[in-house]
């Protein structure tokens, strides 16, 4: 059961930031055990198991980032990565495809819907699933639009694909598109009802989610 993430969270997250090296880490292993592993995990599997009640057909499988960093990729920096989350989508892999996910720093956490690594494929895709019904899509732009949880996300094109009004171009000259809800450190992160928070925005990402599936892959 999710109890909550504490400030102690975040101590270990800036100690990690300053100090990005095997001693420190195995140092101050108990704390990332008690204060950031353990808490991700159960947050991740109640999250996970709260989807799959409500959205039984989507078949949201859970991945939950390790601490590590792939070696082959540390270009420099330290061993240890100082944000780590967790994603839920219907495929196994690591970035492809859309996903739902959740992510802890030292002194922000966020949580939304995206895809963040889509091919220039995809992306015709995208654009081409959004001509098909423009006026059905800008109810969805719409609707994000009259909410003030989530904001649209993502790198724009230099040079934009298409022009089919203010509303819909924010979204159609995306290189990659998501929608993200940044928080700083503190409130509902350390209080029981995160998992149910992150259900009910997951829940109104749905649409966007199940478009970009059916879009895309």
């Amino acid at each position: 059961m999710f109890e909550g993430f504490s400030t102690k969270t975040s101590e270990f997250l800036w100690g990690l930031m300053l100090n990005n090296e095997k001693p420190w880490f195995e140092a101050n292993r108990e704390s990332f055990e008690k204060h950031l592993r353990r808490p991700l995990r159960e947050l991740a599997l109640q999250t996970a198991s709260e989807m799959n009640a409500r959205f039984p057909d989507a078949k949201l499988n859970l991945h939950i980032a390790r601490i590590h960093r792939d070696a082959r990729r540390l270009h420099g920096r330290g061993p240890y990565k100082d944000h780590l989350w967790f994603s839920l989508k219907n495929w196994d892999g690591l970035l492809e495809g859309p996903m739902f996910w959740f992510e802890i720093g030292a002194t922000e956490y966020s949580y939304g819907m995206g895809f963040y690594s889509a091919a220039p494929r995809q992306m015709e895709a995208y654009r081409a699933a959004i001509d098909a019904d423009l006026s059905k899509f800008e109810q969805m732009a719409r609707a994000v639009e009259a909410q003030n949880t989530f904001v649209l996300d993502g790198e724009d094109y230099k040079k934009p694909k298409g022009d089919r009004g203010p509303l819909i171009n924010k979204w159609y000259n995306k290189k990659t598109v998501g929608l993200i809800s940044w928080h700083e450190f503190g409130g509902a992160l350390l209080s029981t009802e995160l998992p149910s928070l992150l259900a009910d925005g997951y829940s109104f990402l749905m649409p966007y989610y199940e478009f970009l599936c059916a879009a895309m892959m």
